[in-house]
């Protein structure tokens, strides 16, 4: 799909006040089926987040049966995109689809669900979520904006971003406008960057115009669809920042807990059931568009220096210590909860998955 076409979609972002003033009613049922509406921070359909969001209403409706039925709405055409946690927490619509990495104005310890700096790969969050204690402090945490939370997918290693200039040194960094979210534009604030938190098309925007001088998204295939191949030639990796950015579906707690048993076992199993399949088709179809884009529109492949990613690690190191330092007592549990099990894994894969992949780049005949 053409990048207009997802600047056109999600072009219209006026909220009506009285919508989100209204608190949720009774679900509404059409011969005898709940319907439900879910609301996102994507373009429809953009490749990677906004399919990902059709996926889980699709499944939920799939798996309840038709007995709940949810109705897809993209970004600006009930609210806007950064409004969907708001709106969901105050009943104006059932559920939504996001990143944990857009809330960290209601607390920074939300951050830690979605991607950590120098932190966890796709499988790993995973783990920590299912078998470290991640959902029960997930759980606590959303539990206080009335929100049942789910991760239901993950873009993978995300990548280092599009530089309008090469990066040599740290020294490179310093004044950069550059868009990032979550913890990373935090680590990227104490490199002397000028953060700016903006949606992908107005980060096109901003590039083209010289407003940015760099940014991140997602990766290669999201990342080609919005067509910032155009104003940016320098494609660096490896995305520290992000290692993995997981996606997520929040449900107002108490449309969650008003719907029979079977129906929430619905909503669950379609969150996590989606979590692999979303995973392994960014992984997959990335490969694809860094391809096509490197052949087809002359990007260019950049390594960060490591000295550069040194700095930033030691950057990351300082913003987990706010963490720890936090005055908020769940913040604290939640970082130390996902250091522990950082630690854990960590120490394993250098001997597992790292030694694979270091082998499998070996020179052989294969």
């Amino acid at each position: 799909m053409d990048r207009r076409d997802f600047i056109k979609t999600a072009g219209a972002t006026a909220l009506s006040a009285a919508a989100i003033a209204s608190p949720l009613a009774a679900p509404a049922i059409a011969s005898g089926k709940i319907q439900w509406k879910m609301v996102t921070a994507w373009p429809k359909n953009l490749p990677g987040p906004g399919v990902a969001a059709q996926m889980l209403a699709d499944r939920i409706t799939a798996l309840s049966g038709g007995k709940l039925e949810v109705k897809l709405f993209a970004a600006g055409e009930l609210v806007p995109g950064p409004g969907v946690f708001d709106a969901v927490s105050q009943g104006t619509a059932e559920l939504y689809h996001a990143v944990p990495a857009y809330w960290g104005s209601k607390s920074k310890g939300i951050l830690l669900f979605g991607s950590q700096p120098f932190g966890l790969r796709a499988d790993e969050q995973l783990g920590w979520m299912m078998h470290g204690g991640g959902q029960t402090l997930y759980d606590e945490m959303y539990g206080r904006f009335g929100i049942k939370p789910f991760l239901c997918g993950n873009s993978g290693a995300q990548w280092a971003g599009w530089f309008r200039n090469e990066i040599k040194s740290i020294e490179d960094f310093k004044g950069l406008r550059f868009r990032t979210t979550g913890l990373a534009s935090e680590m990227c604030a104490k490199l002397g960057m000028a953060v700016q938190a903006m949606g992908g098309r107005d980060m096109f925007q901003a590039l083209q115009s010289g407003a940015l001088d760099a940014g991140e998204f997602i990766g290669p295939w999201s990342d080609s669809a919005l067509g910032f191949y155009q104003v940016a030639k320098n494609y660096y990796w490896p995305g520290v920042g992000e290692p993995s950015s997981a996606e997520e579906c929040g449900v107002n707690l108490k449309a969650y807990q008003n719907l029979p048993k079977d129906l929430q076992q619905a909503v669950a199993f379609a969150c996590e059931s989606l979590y692999n399949p979303v995973w392994t088709e960014y992984s997959t179809k990335h490969a694809m568009a860094l391809k096509q884009m490197v052949e087809g529109q002359g990007v260019q492949l950049k390594q960060l220096p490591e000295d550069v990613m040194i700095a930033m690690g030691n950057a990351a190191g300082q913003v987990i210590d706010d963490l720890r330092n936090d005055s908020d007592e769940l913040v604290r549990r939640i970082v130390e909860s996902y250091l522990a099990y950082r630690a854990s894994i960590s120490e394993y894969m250098i001997y597992a998955d790292n030694g694979q992949m270091n082998a499998r780049a070996l020179t052989y005949k294969y």
